[in-house]
């Protein structure tokens, strides 16, 4: 219990059914370690209470929502952890074999690039999102879940993955 920011069991049980049901509406598992995942939910509303998100609860949070969109849970590496090793960073979403017990859950490298070259990211994302588009609709991709949509802006809401639209970036 992180001091200071202390979550009823009950909204953590509450929270952890309701994401259970949520994820799995689209294709996704939560991890079948029920108290490791509830302890994981309940970090997630530890953050949410302390940066008014859900940072990540396994990687160190700038407090910053810009600068930790990419951590905000479902994180932007969530999908390819599942894709190379079956699991998340920390646990919390898990693929098929794990639930079916033909796998079973290691620890997995760190994806998020170091803080510079995040920011270097940043710069060249924010340049390309202020060239102009002659004769063409730009393209958005959500860095969560990958979908793509050609508009103006990007969308609030993506339609897959529910991120926000500052999960977005600029495709073409």
């Amino acid at each position: 219990m992180t001091q200071g920011y202390e979550i009823d069991k009950k909204v953590v049980d509450s929270t952890y059914q309701q994401l259970k049901k949520d994820i799995e509406a689209k294709g996704y598992h939560l991890n079948p370690d029920t108290e490791h995942t509830k302890d994981l939910v309940e970090s997630l509303l530890i953050n949410e209470k302390r940066y008014g998100y859900w940072a990540c609860p396994c990687r160190l949070a700038e407090g910053n929502k810009k600068d930790d969109l990419d951590i905000i849970c479902p994180c932007d590496y969530r999908d390819p952890d599942l894709n190379d090793y079956a699991t998340c960073y920390c646990g919390l979403y898990v693929s098929d074999e794990i639930v079916s017990g033909k796998k079973e859950i290691s620890p997995i490298p760190e994806r998020r690039p170091k803080k510079e070259k995040r920011a270097q990211y940043k710069q060249d994302t924010a340049k390309s999102e202020h060239k102009e588009l002659k004769g063409s609709t730009p393209v958005w991709r959500c860095r969560v879940c990958g979908y793509l949509c050609a508009r103006d802006k990007p969308p609030a809401v993506c339609p897959i993955c529910k991120a926000t639209k500052e999960r977005f970036d600029l495709f073409s």
